[in-house]
């Protein structure tokens, strides 16, 4: 089959670890334009990844008038995602899309709906869902062997700046809505859908820095049917450019401490003498996450988190955040 001509919108620095996997792909994908408000990223992206070939746009529009695509990658901040997914939608394009989505549900669940009118694929950049000792241990919860998951924590901590976006609040939705998602997608990934949250969220650290409006701790406390708990625990307080997420979870047969979303000390506490297994991998979960999407365009198949799984870990996110705002638990 020919390579899925791909379209980049948004050449931001993080881009570039999804366009040099796309560019690793040559009998997959071939990338065929770059799109970005200021030209001279896309310039610079089309240069690196295609040696000049692919033609850049400064307006997405543009890009999706005059390019004839099967694919396009849309890796912009959370206010900037106006109408990307509603037109490749409607072009038949296949849509990658980094988290979160948008900003409210509104906004979320047109975009599913648009997809899922198009019957096009779509993948939403949880790429921890596609780690190693995760994969694991939702195979042991999937078939029962690790009895019923009852408690769930979450770390997230990083001590960084970040753009002048991420810091305010309504252009990035706060450390929770924008970057801790991750852990939140997660926790639904292995726990299943809460029924009920509460979240506490103040700005500590960075009361002196004009414009930051956006939580640097957080404490989110998650009720799953039948009582299980998760917790998420996150600031932008800690070690100074460090991002440090671990994770840990207790089942009827199973305890984990998981260091990463590849690395993890699985203990099976139902068994004699409370065995031990150790996963220890390196992975790509960025290039799974790629390899699973293109498989569901090849095959007709379903990717691992489409559009609906982005829009529902956006609600819990915005559901917790609404928590913390009015002071009470969120029932879901």
């Amino acid at each position: 089959m020919p390579p899925l001509r791909t379209a980049i919108l948004g050449c931001g620095g993080f881009t570039h670890r999804h366009a040099a996997i796309l560019a690793s792909l040559p009998e997959e994908v071939e990338l065929v334009g770059f799109c970005n408000r200021t030209i001279a990223k896309a310039e610079a992206y089309a240069r690196q990844y295609t040696g000049g070939r692919a033609p850049v746009f400064a307006d997405h529009h543009a890009m999706l008038e005059t390019l004839d695509l099967d694919l396009l990658v849309i890796n912009l901040p959370p206010y900037a995602h106006t109408d990307a997914v509603e037109l490749a939608a409607a072009r038949g394009t296949h849509i990658f899309i980094e988290k979160p989505i948008a900003l409210t549900s509104e906004k979320a669940w047109q975009m599913v709906e648009c997809v899922e009118r198009a019957g096009v694929k779509t993948q939403v950049g949880f790429q921890l869902r596609f780690g190693a000792a995760v994969e694991k241990v939702k195979a042991l919860i999937a078939s029962g062997q690790s009895g019923l998951p009852g408690l769930m924590a979450a770390r997230y901590f990083c001590n960084s700046l970040h753009s002048e976006w991420w810091r305010q609040r309504h252009l990035s939705g706060g450390q929770l809505v924008e970057q801790v998602i991750h852990m939140v997608d997660l926790m639904r990934y292995l726990m299943g859908e809460p029924v009920s949250v509460f979240s506490r969220q103040a700005n500590l650290f960075h009361q002196h820095i004009p414009g930051y409006t956006v939580e640097d701790v957080s404490a989110t406390t998650m009720t799953f049917p039948g009582g299980a708990l998760g917790v998420i625990y996150a600031t932008n307080g800690a070690i100074p450019n460090r991002w440090i997420n671990d994770y840990r979870l207790v089942a009827g047969n199973l305890t984990v401490d998981f260091s990463d979303a590849n690395h993890a000390v699985l203990t099976y506490t139902a068994q004699e003498g409370a065995p031990t297994e150790t996963i220890a991998s390196e992975q790509d979960m960025y290039r799974l996450e790629w390899l699973d999407l293109i498989a569901a365009i090849r095959t007709g198949g379903e990717t691992r988190t489409p559009m609906r799984e982005g829009a529902r870990s956006l609600d819990l996110a915005l559901a917790a955040t609404r928590s913390a705002t009015e002071g009470c638990e969120v029932k879901l």
